[in-house]
């Protein structure tokens, strides 16, 4: 998925694990931290490494963008964190109707086709 996921924290990764992929993914949290700013919580088991967690929290981004009637979301942060074979992270987001400034950028639309093609579920 070409996704702009901009800074992550560095985890320790395990290698890839082989076989299937099959990712079970828990419910979105997601906070309005104020107008465009929001707040996205995610989880997910089986995760092959950071990218398929941050992949997911782009998904949960669009998909509450258009929600909200806007086209586009900008990534501002993440945090991610590794227990029990849970990967959670804790992303935000501004949220916009027009193409917003700087380069880590998410077309709302484009992204959720993404996320649908590929079975990553959006909010």
């Amino acid at each position: 998925m070409a996704l702009l996921t901009g800074c992550a924290a560095t985890l320790p990764v395990d290698p890839v694990e082989e076989g299937p992929f099959t990712p079970t993914y828990q419910p979105v949290e997601t906070a309005l931290l104020d107008g465009d700013l929001v707040q996205f919580t995610v989880a997910m088991r089986g995760a092959r490494s950071q990218s398929d967690l941050t992949d997911f929290a782009d998904c949960a981004a669009a998909g509450y963008t258009q929600i909200r009637g806007y086209e586009f979301a900008r990534h501002l942060r993440t945090n991610l964190d590794r227990r029990g074979g849970v990967w959670r992270a804790d992303a935000v987001y501004t949220i916009s109707p027009q193409r917003p400034a700087g380069t880590i950028m998410i077309d709302a639309g484009e992204t959720v086709a993404d996320c649908k093609r590929d079975g990553i579920p959006t909010v």
